[in-house]
């Protein structure tokens, strides 16, 4: 794209305003903006102005989830399916590695993240060393999908390259980066991250399918033959990956997705909550959850939304590719965008100062017509990193693997 062609697609966007620094610029400059002009969807941008009619809620009721009792009662026949499944090379992960470690105190990718106490213990090794546990049972590596981003993406491959993939057979990881979204102002106005270049966000979780196809990435999956995609987030240290039972109880229902979920410590608890809605599998986030929602019951008295789901979905490939062929909904999210000033300064703003566009996975599971909620052990499978301190830390996930007999 040249110079001409870059104004003109701003113009048409009201955006012109990207290329005022031009002049100032070295030749490698000006080449990045432009580049960045040319993959950049502003279409999304003008999605502002109507951030309050967008995506409005349907019908929410309760949906059935497979309980800790009934897993334990099939969970022979449930595994069996799913090595068979695994050996078969028919099961893919994806990790979903993206983000910073900003709210850890750390510039560095979330996942080189060091838990250790008396030895290095690092976010991304803990995965590793889950999904290592099934490779062993099965005898079969796993291909490894780790999603980055353009914030992260040199510094996490150097990082497992560094560390020797932590003993995992680096012929089946794949790298890909997720797809980037422009931030703007209110006004619905792009930021400048710097002269030249705009400021941007990741796309959200929900675009990591269409980030993986536009990298190339399912085309190796199709040759490698592989039918389920276990996606999961980088922040949660205990999480099974590729975990056998899970994976053959999906197969066994015929589900087109798999979700694992945990019992709720309170009707309030900052988790997305199962259901349906409009009939179909949904998720409602906790901010969604109205008094009357968090009050329901079901016919048997027990609360009608007490599930949450921890972001480790197991997802079948042949539907995937149907749901990226439709648009997925965008979300507006209100955030703090480091930008240039009036001046060019660069601003590291204090307070939210505009938005970022996401698409989220609970989206992708509204797609789809059948959904298995299947219940993990609270204490065994979820110990989310998103702070320092308090709850869902540093210090409770710590703890959390001490009680699972992991050495920190």
């Amino acid at each position: 794209m040249n110079y001409q062609e870059a104004y003109e697609k701003l113009e048409k966007y009201g955006q012109t305003h990207v290329l005022q620094y031009y002049e100032e610029l070295d030749g490698a400059q000006k080449e990045e903006l432009l580049a960045q002009i040319a993959q950049t969807d502003f279409d999304v941008v003008s999605l502002c102005k109507k951030k309050e009619t967008l995506n409005p809620r349907g019908k929410i009721e309760p949906i059935g989830v497979m309980e800790l009792p009934e897993i334990e009662a099939n969970k022979e026949t449930y595994t069996k399916i799913g090595l068979d499944a695994i050996k078969a090379g028919k099961v893919g992960a994806v990790l979903l590695a993206g983000g910073m470690g900003t709210r850890l105190g750390s510039d560095a990718p979330k996942g080189v993240y060091n838990i250790g106490l008396t030895k290095d213990v690092f976010i991304f090794q803990r995965l590793i060393e889950n999904l290592m546990d099934v490779v062993d049972q099965a005898g079969a590596w796993v291909p490894l999908y780790v999603m980055t981003s353009d914030k992260n993406h040199d510094a996490t491959v150097s990082f497992f390259k560094e560390k020797n993939y932590f003993g995992y057979n680096a012929d089946y990881v794949t790298f890909f980066m997720q797809d980037m979204a422009p931030a703007c102002d209110y006004e619905g106005k792009v930021y400048l991250e710097a002269k030249h270049k705009m400021s941007t966000s990741p796309n959200g979780n929900g675009g990591w399918f269409l980030s993986m196809m536009k990298w190339g990435v399912t085309d190796k999956i199709r040759q490698a033959g592989v039918e389920w995609l276990n996606v999961f987030a980088v922040d949660n240290v205990l999480q099974r990956i590729a975990d056998p039972c899970f994976v053959g109880a999906t197969i066994a229902k015929d589900c087109a997705v798999g979700a694992k979920v945990v019992a709720k410590t309170a009707p309030d608890e900052k988790v997305g909550a199962m259901c349906l809605e409009d009939g179909r599998p949904s998720i409602v986030e906790y901010y969604d959850m109205t008094p009357e929602l968090m009050e329901a019951k079901t016919k048997d008295g027990k609360p009608a939304y007490h599930f949450g789901v921890i972001l480790n979905y197991l997802f079948r490939v042949k539907d995937l590719e149907e749901i990226v062929a439709r648009k997925l909904p965008l979300h507006i999210v209100e955030k703090k965008i480091p930008c240039l000033d009036e001046k060019g300064e660069p601003v590291k703003p204090e307070e939210p100062n505009g938005y970022k566009f996401e698409q989220l996975v609970l989206d992708m599971i509204h797609e789809l017509d059948s959904c298995l909620p299947y219940e993990v052990v609270r204490n065994k499978e979820f110990a989310p990193i998103k702070n320092k301190t308090g709850i869902d830390s540093v210090e409770s996930a710590r703890e959390l693997c001490k009680e699972n007999g992991i050495e920190l």
